[in-house]
């Protein structure tokens, strides 16, 4: 069954009248090879509980046991948000009955987390914004259930749910934000830059493969409105899991206006979870939430303390990788493109795509070229990220090395994107199988040239007149013959050449 949506107040009026506030955890999946208390795995695409044992199951007399490179990830991510470390901390029990977790309780962080005041810089159309980080905690991830029957896919209206518990028991990290103020217009382009930073650098970090297409990294998306200069905040609704960059971006838009619309209707906005729709950018309430007490957290009684040496957290600063903004100046430095150019590559979250391009062998411009312009306009098109569009940096490098080689030109190019966002295989491959490659033997271009200057004997005079501009014609209908597949200026020198 479709959705009703509810009437919108346009996003210039919003802004008009209220103030927002932002507020965004983000859940990371490590890439540990076992779970976070117990010795199972954490491939993912197994079977379906396949990879579970007594413990993450929540058996009797099951045992947690801390994996320490969980620990490590963990501190290593707050370290690179500029974070303190905690001395001493400890796991919490957080109580609540869902069937996606078997023991009744999700192991977690509560007053203590592992690490706390830290803050991320970013960047949106030139200007920077800091994000303050109130806390990064160890938890544990949840099962994944799978509601069939039904129209919505959700628990209500469904015949009956499947529950996979491979992933209960996965180590998560979440970050949470402070609120986020003062961002006005500005609000969703910055919640994205946020999310897109995180990802970079807890990629950097090699701690998690931060793909949101396959949930291993997951953004709540907490926002309010308060009237204009009142300096207070309103009540927050929480879009949940939100999975994709674009989303994120698309989700606080459209829950300004919703926030508005409930205002400026006289009511009130509700506190609750609400779930994000990817078709029409809406969300739908989920369920009424009330403050985190109602999950009775007490201190796991089954696990010591985690108290990590200063030595430890020392020699962790040591292995950071190099900051988003210092990479983003220093990649613009080695790439020479201007402010503008490079804003247009951060916006469109383009910077990894584009260094992976050059490393495969592209020159910086022609990736840029490619990624902002005919990929970008096809993943606009299909609704999802860049990085999704289904073509990978080597092959718009190989793609890009086939033109300087002589094999295609521009347009040819544009033909062999379209086989490979087809699945027709690698370029060469589709080159042949599509008979894309450029003329290079003279002899059909000079059959074509004098075939069309003997159907324009008015433009050959012009050119043995020494009117060379007016070749471009005599170009224009080698080219329709040829099928665009001769090289423009290798036509207009042999043209030259044979009319000179």
């Amino acid at each position: 069954m479709t959705q009703t949506l509810p009437d919108l107040v346009d996003f210039d009026e919003v802004l008009e009248k209220f103030d927002p506030a932002m507020g965004l955890e983000v859940h990371v999946e490590l890439n540990t090879n076992t779970k976070m208390f117990c010795g199972c795995p954490t491939t993912f695409g197994a079977a379906p509980n396949t990879q579970v044992c007594p413990t993450c199951l929540g058996l009797p007399g099951a045992m947690p046991v801390v994996n320490a490179k969980a620990v490590e990830s963990a501190m290593r991510i707050g370290l690179a948000l500029n974070c303190e470390i905690a001395q001493w901390c400890r796991f919490a029990r957080k109580n609540y009955f869902y069937p996606d977790m078997p023991k009744n309780f999700q192991t977690s962080q509560y007053d203590e987390p592992i690490a706390f005041d830290g803050y991320l810089d970013v960047e949106v159309e030139g200007q920077t914004y800091r994000i303050d980080i109130e806390r990064a905690h160890m938890e544990e991830d949840t099962g994944k259930a799978t509601h069939v029957g039904g129209a919505t896919g959700r628990i209500h209206g469904a015949d009956h749910s499947l529950i996979d518990y491979n992933r209960a028991g996965i180590p998560l990290i979440e970050i949470v934000t402070r609120p986020i103020l003062g961002t006005g217009e500005k609000a969703p382009l910055v919640a994205r830059a946020y999310v897109s930073a995180l990802r970079d650098l807890i990629k950097a970090l090699g701690v998690s493969d931060v793909r949101m297409d396959q949930g291993s990294m997951r953004c709540d998306v907490n926002l309010s409105l308060a009237p204009k200069g009142s300096g207070t905040l309103g009540t927050r609704s929480e879009t949940k899991n939100v999975n994709s960059l674009r989303s994120v971006e698309r989700a606080v838009r459209y829950e300004m206006s919703r926030h508005a619309a409930v205002l400026l209707g006289g009511g009130s906005v509700l506190q609750e979870t609400r779930h994000f729709h990817e078709d029409d950018g809406s969300t739908s309430p989920g369920r009424e939430k009330s403050d985190a007490e109602d999950y009775r957290y007490f201190p796991e009684p089954d696990l010591v303390p985690v108290a990590p040496a200063r030595e430890w957290v020392e020699e962790l600063r040591t292995t950071l990788p190099e900051p988003p903004s210092e990479r983003r100046a220093r990649l613009q430095a080695a790439w020479g493109y201007t402010d503008l150019e490079m804003r247009d590559v951060i916006n469109a979250d383009a910077i990894e795509l584009i260094e992976e391009t050059v490393a495969a062998g592209a020159a910086p411009q022609a990736a840029r070229k490619w990624w902002l312009s005919e990929i970008s306009r096809r993943a606009n098109e299909a609704g999802v990220d860049l990085g999704s569009a289904g073509v990978t940096p080597a092959q718009v490098a190989e793609v890009q090395q086939l033109i300087e080689g002589g094999t295609l030109n521009d347009k040819l190019a544009r033909q062999v994107f379209d086989g490979l966002f087809a699945g027709e295989g690698t370029p060469a491959q589709i080159i042949e199988k599509r008979g894309l490659a450029l003329v290079s033997d003279d002899g059909p271009l000079l059959t074509a040239i004098e075939e069309a200057l003997a159907a324009q004997p008015d433009i050959a005079d012009k050119i043995r007149g020494g009117n060379h501009k007016a070749a471009g014609a005599i170009v224009g209908a080698v080219m329709k013959a040829t099928r665009g597949q001769a090289d423009a200026a290798r036509v207009q020198q042999l043209i030259i050449e044979k009319l000179a």
